[in-house]
């Protein structure tokens, strides 16, 4: 094989595992990553389906259920804390087949892979992109500028190769009338199986013991105007919000105000008509998510092997490479993308008596039962 090169931008979840894919494929793979190390706030992401095949021939996947959170169970609360309805996890009916663990150990895991064979640049980001016939000339802030056969956008929802490319995120990005935030917990956990979540209308205040690093997540519905690169927006925002809100939020505001390790940003709908342009490939959720909901990191890695193969069976022919890829993940992606509605509604009903109409179906659905029976047995 001719030696070929590639750009991924991005080193999270559907980055790092294409660059593994790529460089096991015969070729040259360089990662640009626009931080400088791995964020460590952030929801637990989970790993099923077609992922774990993915992640046990990667060699990762004993790790994984190393890492898990375990949780097994989320309860939904009242203000003073007491269970007022349970669902519990697809995890406890097969850890086996599904893990879920903190986001920054399975992007660490996977950078660690694709480590191996791929040269990473951190702390640095495309600055513009110049094809031809022939390749890529790639600008970069920081980096002297290179040549690649093809670059992959797997830089999420704000990508910059999507912005460089294709066009203005506005273009392909709607809000999907939902925000979340998330920061550290310094509250200590007295069943680390269990998430409890707190609704107030329009709101949900939820902690998750996280494997042993517990954490708020503020999730709540708005719409107005958000710029995500204004953090003090999103401090504000989520402030003004859960003012006088009830069970843990005076403390969960607290270490809101007081962390420097929060995540903020409007939960997004992002919508690219065509996935590639010339010799530039969107994968993750610069392509297609609603972020927060759905089954995102899973995607990611199916997404990301779905590329790599098909690239691989291509090598010469990047246009059939990229059509073959976006023809088979779109299907993946688009049952995933419809049960959005269905979660957001969920964890954050809109009013009190969708709260209460929420816990009493819960309440009433057979497995209820039976696991009160198993409980009982222990």
């Amino acid at each position: 094989m001719v030696d070929r090169s590639v750009l991924v931008s991005g080193g999270g979840i559907a980055g790092s595992t294409a660059a593994y894919w790529l460089a096991k494929a015969g070729w040259s793979v360089t990662i640009v990553e626009r931080a400088a190390d791995t964020r460590s706030s952030g929801n637990p992401v989970d790993v099923r389906g077609g992922a774990v095949a993915i992640a046990r021939q990667m060699g990762i996947w004993r790790r994984l259920e190393e890492a898990a959170t375990g949780v097994e169970r989320l309860v939904f609360v009242d203000a003073d804390g007491r269970p007022q309805a349970t669902i519990r996890t697809r995890q406890r009916v097969d850890r086996h087949q599904e893990v879920e663990v903190a986001r920054n150990e399975l992007v660490g895991l996977l950078l660690e892979k694709a480590r191996e064979n791929s040269l990473i640049i951190r702390d640095d980001s495309i600055t513009a992109l110049h094809q031809d016939g022939g390749g890529i000339d790639v600008e970069f802030q920081r980096t002297p500028s290179r040549r690649f056969d093809l670059v992959v956008g797997a830089d999420g929802l704000h990508s910059t190769v999507r912005r460089v490319a294709f066009g203005p995120e506005e273009r392909f990005s709607r809000q999907f009338g939902m925000f979340v935030g998330t920061v550290p917990a310094p509250v200590p956990i007295e069943d680390p199986l269990t998430v409890l979540l707190y609704n107030e209308p329009g709101t949900s205040l939820t902690i998750h013991p996280a494997g042993g690093k517990p954490g708020f997540a503020f999730i709540f519905r708005g719409q107005r105007d958000f710029d995500h690169r204004d953090a003090e927006q999103g401090r504000r925002l989520v402030e003004s919000t859960y003012a006088g809100g009830r069970w843990l939020t005076t403390l969960a505001l607290e270490e809101w105000g007081a962390s420097s390790d929060r995540y903020f940003d409007a939960v997004t709908r992002v919508d690219v008509p065509q996935w590639s342009a010339g010799r530039v490939v969107l994968l993750g959720d610069a392509a297609s998510c609603i972020s927060l909901f759905g089954e995102g990191s899973s995607s990611a890695i199916v997404g990301a092997k779905t590329l790599a193969d098909a690239i691989a069976a291509h090598p010469g022919d990047h246009t059939a490479a990229f059509g073959g890829y976006e023809h088979t993940h779109r299907k993946h992606v688009r049952p995933l993308l419809r049960g959005a509605g269905i979660a957001s509604r969920l964890l954050v009903p809109k009013t009190q008596s969708g709260i209460t109409m929420r816990n009493a179906v819960l309440n009433a659905l057979p497995f209820r039962n039976k696991q009160r029976t198993a409980d009982s047995q222990r």
